[in-house]
């Protein structure tokens, strides 16, 4: 055989070697690439294994934490503060209602009185503690109005401010 007919046969056997390697070539890079994408599969797996560790131990330590200071004696001591606050001022509010009450109630039975009704008497109650003020037109109108007032629901006592006009 001469050279000239193995020109082919040589060419075509160079070309074959070159595509082999090349097959070579990228089989080991896909090869690499796969490797480097499971590292990085592995790799983040292992981090999120880690976060969740972290996540829960930070929660636990969360928990301990507001229990703890849900119990502490400064939170106790704030809580029976406010508690005592809030019953003081409701305990304001009944006083005010009920104060509120008696003054309307010694100003209805007044009102009833003939003698009275057409005076123009102030009745303010603190307490329990309920004030006249203003004319009365004799000395029996001013006692019946402090006994009016006495009979009222509520009223501890009477401080009676009443004026009678002195005789002509």
């Amino acid at each position: 055989m001469t050279l000239q007919k193995l020109k082919p046969a040589l060419a075509l056997c160079a070309a074959s070697a070159i595509l082999s390697l090349a097959a070579c070539s990228d089989q080991a890079s896909q090869q690499s690439a796969e490797r480097k994408v499971d590292s990085a599969v592995e790799q983040t797996q292992d981090a999120t294994v880690a976060a969740a560790r972290k996540a829960a131990e930070l929660a636990e330590k969360a928990r301990d934490n507001t229990k703890a200071y849900f119990e502490s004696p400064e939170v106790k001591r704030d809580v029976a503060a406010a508690k005592d606050a809030l019953k003081n001022a409701g305990d304001a509010l009944t006083a005010k209602t009920d104060d509120a009450a008696i003054t309307a109630s010694v100003t209805a039975a007044l009102a009833r009185d003939p003698e009275l009704s057409a005076r123009r008497i102030d009745v303010r109650t603190n307490a329990g503690t309920v004030q006249l003020a203003g004319p009365a037109p004799s000395t029996e109108a001013k006692a019946r109005a402090e006994t009016i007032a006495r009979a009222v629901k509520g009223v501890s006592s009477v401080d009676n401010r009443l004026e009678v006009p002195a005789a002509n």
